[in-house]
């Protein structure tokens, strides 16, 4: 079976508050699938995700931080990185405390 994380993300604009969809990321494929109905959200984000990304990460102190780059496909932890740097570079926000479950069930409810 194949190993997927998922996230639940939204996007909003000054005209619509109802973007809430997901980012599904598969370890075996190296690949993230993202639902949203805003088609210039999901492209900024799947860029986002496509390209090498540096952050500075702290370690022992808030004074300690090593630069990094990483691949933000490549492996589930450098994913999980990339998506703490994802509203400031896409507008996507990552709804780290919405449940997936909710977010699916909503989309499927609202076809």
């Amino acid at each position: 079976m194949e190993n997927k994380f998922c996230v639940a993300v939204s996007y909003f604009t000054l005209g619509d508050y109802n973007d809430v969809g997901y980012v599904e990321y598969s370890a075996e494929n190296k690949a993230a699938e993202v639902i949203l109905k805003s088609e210039q959200a999901v492209a900024a984000v799947k860029e986002f995700f496509s390209k090498s990304l540096t952050l500075q990460v702290p370690h022992k102190t808030m004074h300690d931080f090593t630069s990094i780059t990483i691949k933000p496909l490549e492996n589930l932890e450098n994913f999980k990185l990339a998506l703490t740097r994802l509203w400031e570079n896409t507008n996507v926000y990552v709804d780290w405390s919405r449940p997936v479950e909710y977010v699916l069930k909503t989309l499927h409810e609202g076809k």
